[in-house]
């Protein structure tokens, strides 16, 4: 019983990670129609931010949030403008739109992590912060990682409400379901695409810096995080946000039993399989809707 609740806990807290990583995502794909493939460095990015401000200024990585995410809306606000948006005016069709994000992306992965390479080196990457146990329900449990958990539930909860419950929330789910009925609506497509996708850039930011408080990384680490990103993204359905948490729960809690129970190095293997699984049940995804 004992290790059945800690398999659930801990697997409760990586998957809200990487469901709150996968929110983001879904933001710049299902909104601006963008496939981002350098959206795992940004993640990287911030958690040496998170690193560099503990070790060299001792600023606690929840303060640090205050100066990282706003970078983070910042530097992918102007990906989209400088980079991407000439790609998303010569674009002909959704398809075209698709392949040159891809192929520019993939640069800007390149660009960021050698550019991180450089500054900070290739080796794994970690600090102590919070690393005290704390006891729940007869297990343990990192204080790092349940306050990392409140802190993904807070952020996904504000993502709901600002597009459940405001004016731009609802241009932004018109968007995602039809965008050229909200362009006849009035809806300026250009702006509200460009604030999405530095919005899931925002989240992917925050969730770099809470992912650093317990889990190691390094440079190159930003590519395993855009794939499982995309995975969560493809299985909860594309543009659908319950999608998205209850597919990244999934993932993390099947990730966590099977390194606990069998072996840590097949997690990968059950990450591939849960999504293949996944596919050939709902090809759509796990709540998403067949086209008509």
């Amino acid at each position: 019983m004992t290790l059945t609740l800690d398999i659930l806990l801990s697997g409760l807290v990586l998957g809200g990670m990487y469901a709150l990583i996968a929110m983001g995502l879904t933001l710049q794909y299902g909104i601006a129609r963008i496939m981002n493939l350098s959206y795992g460095e940004f993640l990287i990015a911030a958690a040496f931010g998170a690193l560099f401000l503990f070790t060299g200024m001792a600023v606690n990585p929840i303060l640090g949030l205050l100066l990282i995410v706003p970078a983070s809306f910042a530097a992918n606000w102007l990906l989209y403008r400088v980079v991407l948006t000439p790609l998303v005016k010569r674009a002909k069709n959704q398809g075209m739109l698709e392949v040159d994000s891809i192929l520019g992306t993939f640069g800007v992965l390149f660009v960021i992590q050698g550019i991180m390479q450089v500054v900070f080196g290739g080796a794994l990457q970690s600090y102590s912060y919070l690393s005290v146990p704390v006891r729940i329900l007869g297990t343990t449990l990192a204080a790092n990682r349940i306050l990392a958990l409140l802190f993904a539930l807070v952020i996904g909860g504000l993502l709901y409400l600002l597009l459940t419950r405001t004016r731009f929330g609802t241009a932004l789910r018109a968007i995602a379901v039809n965008p050229v009925a909200a362009q006849l609506s009035g809806i300026d497509i250009a702006a509200a695409s460009g604030l999405a996708f530095a919005a899931g850039g925002a989240i992917v930011g925050a969730g770099g810096v809470l992912i650093s408080m317990f889990l190691t990384f390094s440079a190159a680490s930003g590519v395993i995080f855009t794939m499982k990103a995309l995975i969560v993204v493809i299985m909860g359905g594309v543009g659908n946000m319950m999608g998205a948490l209850v597919a990244g729960l999934l993932l993390g809690i099947a990730e966590t039993a099977v390194a606990r129970l069998v072996d840590p190095g097949l997690t990968i293997a059950v990450t591939y399989a849960l999504f293949l699984g996944a596919l050939l049940w709902r090809p759509t995804g796990l709540f998403g809707r067949p086209a008509r």
